[in-house]
């Protein structure tokens, strides 16, 4: 394993948001915060508590994994497909670098910064509104596990879009009903197994990087 290799396109990744810290951790906080304003404050107010939930409390899970699923698959999208189009992915793909390796810089980084967001908001809806976290650990997890699974499918996207307006193509939409927790950790593993081994072929054949 060529840490050295992985660390360089993590450092990258990260600095690339520390550049543009506006648009990649501002913005999406305070677009997520009008909906608070919108639902909490407007709608909210006149919807009463359903066993000790406030309709504020009830909406902060979703509007952190919204935030969570759009910009996993957006770092990690924009970040494979502009050195496309720059053509700097050569220099990756002619490096001492196997697959797996370019796979964990471009998702670790993409998931960390999401993974980040995600926390960000959480804590500006601890202050707009009273929380309760009831299980921390199946949180973090479930923070992590989607992170990552949709910086790969991300990535997919990034390679398979051959213009910026396809990276806009909102990529998946989620409607389940009442599963169970370990139902739906395991169908987010699954996911994570099939975006991995996609994007681990993509990266060893060249397809759609040598063009």
């Amino acid at each position: 394993m060529n840490f050295r290799a992985v660390h360089a396109i993590y450092a990258f990744e990260m600095a690339r948001t520390g550049r543009t810290l506006l648009q990649s951790i501002v913005s999406p906080v305070v677009s997520t915060s009008l909906y608070f304003v919108v639902f909490g404050a407007a709608i909210g107010s006149r919807i009463s508590e359903i066993e000790g939930v406030t309709y504020g409390a009830f909406i902060v899970p979703g509007l952190i994994m919204l935030m969570l699923l759009t910009q996993s698959v957006m770092n990690a999208s924009f970040g494979i497909y502009f050195p496309r189009f720059t053509g700097t992915i050569y220099e990756i793909l002619s490096a001492p670098v196997s697959p797996f390796e370019i796979i964990l810089g471009y998702v670790g980084a993409a998931a960390t910064k999401s993974v980040i967001l995600g926390l960000v908001v959480l804590a500006t809806s601890a202050l707009l509104i009273p929380l309760q976290i009831a299980h921390p650990v199946w949180m973090i997890a479930f923070l992590i596990l989607t992170a990552v699974s949709f910086s790969l499918f991300g990535l997919i996207l990034g390679l398979w879009a051959d213009g910026f307006e396809k990276l806009q193509v909102v990529p998946l939409f989620f409607e389940t009903a009442d599963v169970s927790v370990g139902l739906s950790l395991a169908m987010t593993v699954f996911f994570l197994a099939i975006c991995m081994t996609t994007v681990w072929w993509i990266f060893k054949t060249g397809y759609r990087l040598k063009n």
